[in-house]
């Protein structure tokens, strides 16, 4: 048995070193053989911003080749431009191209740098918007937007709970199904945000549909382990399994406000949305809905107040840090993460509020279930239309 364990090691091992040979290899003696075709070159510009009398790119090298960025442009018009720190980019190296230029605020701008090569890569602005100043005021602004579009109308949807606490058992259920229709609509939204930065922000070379998807299923999982202790221990100790229930559907939508938080932060900073009243009565009136969601499953427990404004706030305070983050140092790979992340916890509660309801009733003949997720999926569509 003893001889078999040093055996047993090598066959673990014994691949792993050979694929290392095996790549190190390619990426050696065998590089200049397998060399064949074009390799082309790639440089994203990641961000641009609008300071006094200058226009400011951040560039990044997402190729496969080493690039030095030689020319800077501004609607196609080449402009004298410093680049810092120097020209030359590595792989995954950034650089900040700084333009001399009197633009205008609200005109449209493309901005190009060209390399050596003489390939050029451009960016474009529907409107100027001059880079807000780092500072308290606007510290105290953002967290406000945060705390209006998180926060309250949570809290606000948590009132709620008096309202279905006195329904009957079907009425339970059929809440229970918005609930889960609700749900699904705010995956769903969380999946299209991140294609949508994916798409609009974030170079192809990070494969942004299979992190999405990597991420989404990464989530899915570990909120499932966390929502099998809970409930576990719900059934062991007075922690009741709606309050469990609760509990989960507050943390994934926690995730899902703190990747739309970045996102809000980040549009603001940049002066991609003309934030207004309007806007901000569409944001209160979609997320109060959330408030509702977490309410329903507490009806069937005895709530007290402080448990309930607890998990209002686990729901609604991550989307302060998220535009306080987004406004401050945007980041379109960690926003499109954060937001996969709100999608997998939000997709495993939905399983999880199915599994309590067919634990109680037969589902499949149940017309509450297929009623209420219908009606939670129309609220949600319908008030999306205001943001």
């Amino acid at each position: 048995m003893t001889s078999s364990k040093p055996v047993l090691a090598i066959s673990a091992v014994a691949p792993i070193v050979l694929l290392i040979i095996m790549v190190a290899f390619l990426l050696g003696p065998a590089s200049s053989f397998l060399q064949f075709g074009i390799v082309l070159p790639e440089v994203s510009i990641e961000k641009i911003e609008f300071t006094g009398n200058e226009i400011q790119a951040t560039v990044r090298n997402t190729g496969p080749v080493n690039v030095n960025v030689v020319l800077a442009d501004v609607n196609d018009r080449i402009q004298p431009a410093a680049i810092e720190p120097d020209t030359s980019l590595e792989r995954f190296e950034t650089a900040l191209v700084r333009i001399p230029f009197d633009w205008n605020e609200g005109q449209p701008y493309e901005i190009g740098v060209t390399i050596d090569d003489g390939t050029r890569f451009a960016k474009g602005i529907d409107a100027a918007f001059p880079s807000l100043e780092p500072d308290i005021d606007l510290f105290v602004f953002l967290g406000m937007i945060g705390f209006l579009i998180g926060v309250v109308p949570i809290m606000i949807g948590l009132l709620w709970y008096p309202f279905i606490k006195k329904l009957g058992k079907n009425s339970f259920n059929f809440f229970l199904a918005f609930t889960m229709g609700l749900l699904i609509f705010l995956g769903i939204d969380a999946v299209l945000e991140a294609v949508e930065i994916s798409e609009n922000h974030l170079s192809s070379v990070f494969n942004g549909e299979l992190l999405i998807a990597t991420v989404i299923i990464l989530s899915f999982l570990a909120l499932y382990g966390v929502g099998k202790k809970l409930t576990q221990k719900a059934e062991f100790s007075k922690l009741s399994k709606g309050l469990a229930i609760s509990l989960m559907i507050a943390i994934g939508i926690g995730f899902h406000n703190l990747g739309e938080g970045l996102a809000v932060g980040a549009a603001i900073a940049l002066g991609e949305v003309a934030l207004s009243t309007f806007l901000i009565v569409g944001f209160a009136t979609h997320n109060t809905t959330e408030g509702l969601a977490i309410a329903a499953p507490l009806t069937s427990t005895k709530a007290k107040i402080v448990k309930m404004i607890g998990l209002g706030l686990i729901a609604g305070i991550p989307a302060i840090f998220g535009t306080w983050i987004g406004g401050f140092s945007f980041s379109p790979f960690f926003t499109l993460v954060f937001l996969a992340i709100g999608a997998g916890a939000i997709f495993q509660v939905v399983l999880s509020i199915f599994q309590y309801m067919k634990g109680k009733s037969d589902l499949l003949s149940n017309t509450s279930l297929f009623a209420g997720i219908s009606a939670g999926l129309l609220v949600m569509y319908l008030t999306s239309v205001l943001i």
